[in-house]
């Protein structure tokens, strides 16, 4: 896995060992940023469920001003902060070691350009973070939300917590929904 562009391009990433997280293939991560670019210049970033910060770390070398990477597994977080280093990104990140609910819940103290998350497929965190995210200081209407997830799950609930669906990219595997707050 590597950085695709911008200020730590070609430089490879370290993943976690064992099969805890799903690193985000290169091909898929191009399509993302570029849908992404305009939104990334000077934005606020938030990485949940991060691995091993490939996202968010992508997101500060194409122009970003600041990330977050939310995680709580312990050898993912180490991985985080190994590829911060040496990306000679950590002036701009924030790595918080805890629970994703937790920090929606005020660890990320300012509100949030764009919102990544890659949760374990199957098991609603989506719907969780939603919900959280309804009423959290870190999302307003501009927050951009973007989700990875399994190709069918299904977001018909997102109406009902106050969020609309404004797009979706399918993969061979899985897709991208992008969702904001309803206005």
């Amino acid at each position: 896995m590597r950085v695709i562009a911008g200020t730590a391009r070609r430089l490879l990433l370290k993943t976690p060992e064992g099969l805890d997280t799903r690193p985000t293939t290169d091909r898929i991560k191009e399509t993302l940023f570029n849908m992404l670019m305009p939104d990334l210049p000077d934005a606020v970033f938030v990485d949940l469920f991060a691995g091993s910060g490939g996202i968010g770390i992508e997101a500060l070398s194409r122009g970003a001003r600041k990330a977050y990477f939310v995680e709580n597994n312990a050898k993912a977080v180490a991985c985080i902060t190994d590829n911060i280093e040496h990306t000679h990104l950590t002036d701009k990140s924030v790595v918080l070691k805890q629970d994703v609910f937790a920090a929606l819940r005020g660890s990320i103290r300012e509100t949030a350009d764009i919102i990544f998350l890659d949760p374990p497929y199957h098991q609603e965190y989506d719907r969780r973070v939603l919900e959280l995210l309804r009423d959290a200081a870190c999302a307003d209407e501009n927050t951009l939300i973007v989700v990875e997830t399994a190709l069918d799950t299904s977001f018909d609930y997102a109406e009902s917590l106050g969020f609309a669906v404004t797009k979706e990219k399918k993969y061979k595997t899985n897709k991208h929904v992008f969702i904001q707050k309803s206005v």
